[in-house]
């Protein structure tokens, strides 16, 4: 296992906050990788999945591109344009909300599900080989660091 300046070729850091951001961003780059190479065996990008995630856990109620936009991980991909790229695929359907006819809602469809089923089991798989190094109380230590350091 190499350390941080070991993959990056440095030998030192201006400082331990410096070492801290290039590491965080080295390892979220590589699970990203990783993460983007298990989804695209369903022929799916992170942020489609990211979309049909929340439906899933919206299921059988219907979200509006807003909730979506909101919900997501990232918060800058366009919502409208994933789920114009999902419609394509039937995997999500489209209704105007019958109360204020300007609200789309998307629900996932039964075809939805079950890619969003796969998909989540390539994406449990690889984050249990990713952290397998970790106890479970590291897992929970490390949880807690990343959400105080959000703050």
């Amino acid at each position: 296992m190499k350390t941080i300046g070991e993959a990056i070729n440095q030998k030192q850091f201006k400082s331990e906050h410096q070492k801290a951001h290039i590491n965080l961003m080295y390892t979220a780059s590589h699970l990203n990788l990783l993460s983007n190479a298990a989804v695209k065996k369903f022929e799916l990008t992170l942020p489609q999945f990211n979309i049909l995630r929340i439906l899933r856990g919206m299921h059988p109620e219907p979200g509006s591109i807003k909730e979506l936009t909101e919900r997501m991980i990232d918060q800058r991909s366009n919502a409208s344009r994933l789920v114009d790229k999902l419609l394509a695929k039937k995997w999500v359907e489209r209704k105007h909300c019958p109360e204020d006819r300007r609200q789309v809602n998307i629900k996932i469809t039964k075809k939805g599900l079950q890619v969003v089923e796969k998909a989540s089991q390539e994406i449990e798989n690889l984050g249990d080989n990713f952290f397998s190094n970790l106890t479970k109380k590291e897992l929970q230590i490390l949880n807690n660091l990343l959400d105080k350091v959000r703050k």
